[in-house]
This record gives C-alpha cells, structure tokens and sequence, in this order.
C-alpha cells in the first residue's frame, strides 16, 4: 500500500472520548467518470509542500479511523514530529467538503482496528 496525503473532512469527538476523523485522499491520478475528486490550485499545492505535479483530492472515498491512528506517516524523514501539510485555504476546504457530502456517503471505509 502506498503512502499519501490525505485531507480530514470531519472531526468528531465521541461519547467514549475518542476523536474519530474521516479522510479523504489526495492523488495524481485524474479522476475517471466514476470518480468524484476536487482539483487542488497550483498556488494551494505549493504551499502545503506538495509536488509540482497537479493532485486531486477524491471525494468520493473515505476512511474513518481514531485520531491518530496506526497508519499515520510523518510528513518527511526530516519532520518526524508532524504528520499535517497545513490547512486548506476556508474556501477550497467548504467546496472539498460539500462535494464529499455530496459523493460519498456510502463509500466510507472504518479503518479503526
């Protein structure tokens, strides 16, 4: 399996105190036309470290899992501390969030062992 960046799309804090978050991937491969993905602006890519190859984040497939859970990775060998890219831009982060309501209501995969 290969590592990739994701984008948390929702944050609940459970009754039994566990923080469950739902995450979405990012990609380089263009969607297909069964696939609901939000390309990520150039200027957002390169803010967040990301490489220069255009990205999409999919929308239409999730993951839920415990924060944080056992696949998380850091960000690079060299920032062992942090696992984040950044925050999306409030704007591109409402449009991700709406077209992931949107598409992918039945395609959320728990991920918690």
């Amino acid at each position: 399996m290969k590592d990739r960046p994701c984008a948390i799309v929702l944050a609940a804090l459970e009754d039994e105190g566990w923080l469950m978050v739902t995450v979405v991937p990012v990609t380089h491969s263009p969607p297909g036309a069964d696939v609901a993905a939000v390309e990520i602006p150039p200027e957002t890519e390169r803010r967040l470290g990301l490489d220069v190859e255009r990205s999409w984040i999919v929308v239409s497939e999730a993951n839920t899992f415990a924060w944080p859970g056992p696949d998380l990775r850091p960000r690079a060998p060299d920032r062992p501390e942090t696992v984040a890219f950044g925050l999306l831009p409030a704007n591109f982060f409402r449009e991700v969030r709406a077209r992931f309501l949107q598409s992918a209501s039945g395609s959320v995969v728990p991920r918690t062992e």
